[in-house]
């Protein structure tokens, strides 16, 4: 347990920042099993819907700092193909 007045600061601020982490990481998964039950459904409109949704959602993600910028990166392009390769089959 912290003794010092600024490292129980730090702690209370750890625990928002996690809590706030938590969130952001919670939206963006929910965004993405949204495309994947679109893509095991077989709707194509369903999956464009839903990654045109998810992008932003991902991108703010990464915005602040919850994940890193190239791991949104990737996310987004590997939707972005399942669902553009769900459209051309």
């Amino acid at each position: 347990m912290a003794n010092h007045k600024s490292a129980e600061k730090r702690n209370r601020q750890s625990q928002v920042r996690r809590l706030r982490n938590k969130i952001n990481k919670s939206k963006m998964k929910t965004a993405i099993r949204k495309i994947d039950e679109a893509v095991v459904a077989g709707s194509a409109d369903e999956a464009q819907e839903a990654l045109n949704k998810a992008i932003p959602v991902i991108a703010k993600t990464a915005s602040k700092g919850t994940i890193h910028k190239k791991n949104a990166s990737r996310k987004i392009s590997r939707l972005t193909k399942r669902v553009n390769g769900m459209s051309a089959a």
